[in-house]
């Protein structure tokens, strides 16, 4: 199964404008607002205003700009990102009368940044995220920590206008890398790199103009004591997946003397964690990307792990493991987002269901599964009704231990609770 999904890129839309943007007869009055403005229709604390919640907007407002939002009685309700051109029109950043000024965004920053501290991940690794969007009150923006490199990704305009200056505030909040962060080459500064995945430029109307040697190619990070290489630049997502942390550690427990299955193994990560912290007695890691396992055999080469490195589809492999009637003591199940749309959800859920079930049929009686969906539209609820029908497809049952999802650097706030998009089930199979 292949985890990208870059489109083509494609010219930006025309700038635009929502039908009602302009001033109508009907509108509150105006010149109390605060320029440039929105009136919404209606008003939530959720911080995505889709476009059929906007009443009106300043014929002001350009895309990207951050706006006075006003309620339908043109009461101040808080400040947001403007953008006529996507679905999400308003993305908001603070509610009430405070100003949306540098000293807001240093604060924001500040404040995700002094989290992952008391979290202490450094004493465990230097790969982490440091700015989660949505939980972290940044609606649009992900920056994660790679050694001495930062990663923004970008799922908006108004963070993409900023992400220069974001970077910036984060490099002086973090302070200078540490040699600990690459032993004897950490720069005085951090490298910076800017990522865009070509759905969301398309949507948002912007693009990121590729950035040659941004950062230094072959960065190894290391993580519970396992070093890994991690292709920021072309890999999938940041280079890394970072939210599956804590769930590698677990996982290793359950792995001493075990045969261990990775499927959808992306740069080996599970398989690792089991051969190395597990002490498993043999593990196999499939995939079909072809970059992503190379970086696999690298990385098990830079641990001086033996592992088996499969490359092959998802399901082929798994049937072919039925037709030979081979088992396992412990199979990880983790596919790339199969839902990225609603219009992809139905054939997602067809997709999670066949490979629950084949994934079933290869576990020893009284083995582990642990099968996840990163797809956020997939809610924890849904997942573990289609797991279960399916391991009853497979003529098995199981036994549902435990729930997990994304690490504490992947906060949620209680105003979104969809982005805790990780479900992580762990089963029994019996």
């Amino acid at each position: 199964m292949n985890r990208r999904s870059h489109g083509p890129p494609r010219r930006p839309p025309p700038e635009s404008q929502p039908p009602d943007a302009a001033e109508s007869p009907s509108a509150p009055p105006s010149g109390a607002r605060q320029s440039p403005w929105v009136v919404l229709r209606s008003a939530t604390f959720h911080p995505f205003i889709f476009r059929r919640m906007i009443g009106h907007v300043d014929p002001a407002a350009r895309p990207g700009d951050v706006v006075s939002v006003y309620d339908k009685s043109n009461a101040l309700f808080g400040r947001g990102l403007f953008n006529p051109k996507s679905e999400i029109v308003i993305r908001m950043l603070l509610h009430g009368d405070a100003a949306a000024d540098d000293a807001f965004w240093q604060a924001k920053l500040k404040q995700a940044i002094d989290l992952r501290r008391q979290l202490r991940l450094h004493e465990q690794t230097d790969a982490y995220r440091l700015v989660h969007a949505e939980g972290d009150g940044l609606s649009g923006l992900i920056v994660e920590r790679y050694a001495d490199c930062l990663v923004l990704e970008l799922f908006s305009l108004g963070m993409f206008q900023r992400a220069e200056q974001i970077a910036s505030w984060v490099a002086a909040e973090l302070g200078p890398p540490a040699s600990l962060d690459r032993p004897g080459r950490a720069g005085e500064n951090w490298h910076v790199l800017m990522r865009a995945d070509g759905r969301v430029e398309h949507m948002e109307g912007f693009r990121v103009r590729p950035q040659k040697d941004a950062v230094p190619p072959g960065v190894v990070i290391r993580e519970h004591g396992i070093r890994y290489r991690v292709d920021m630049a072309g890999g999938h997502k940041t280079g890394f997946f970072c939210d599956q942390r804590e769930n590698r550690r677990r996982l290793a427990g359950l792995c001493a003397e075990a045969s261990v299955l990775d499927v959808c193994c992306y740069t080996g990560g599970f398989g690792l964690a089991a051969r190395l912290l597990g002490t498993a007695r043999d593990v196999t890691c499939v995939d079909l990307d072809e970059a992503a396992l190379v970086l696999a055999r690298e990385n098990a080469n830079l641990n001086q792990a033996r592992i088996d490195i499969v490359h092959s589809d998802a399901f082929v492999y798994l049937r072919q493991m039925t037709a030979n009637r081979r088992q396992y003591d412990v199979v990880v199940l983790d596919p790339p987002k199969l839902a990225r749309t609603r219009d992809e959800y139905e054939d997602a859920l067809r997709k999670y269901f066949d490979l629950n079930q084949v994934a079933a049929g290869v576990v020893r009686p009284g083995g582990v599964l642990l099968t996840c969906s990163c797809s956020g539209l997939v809610s924890q609820g849904v997942f573990i009704e289609l797991v279960h029908k399916a391991v009853r497809r497979a003529g098995r049952a199981a036994q549902l231990f435990d729930v997990s999802g994304a690490g504490p650097d992947h906060p949620v706030m209680l105003n979104c609770p969809e982005s805790a998009y990780l479900k992580a089930l762990w089963l029994r199979v019996i």
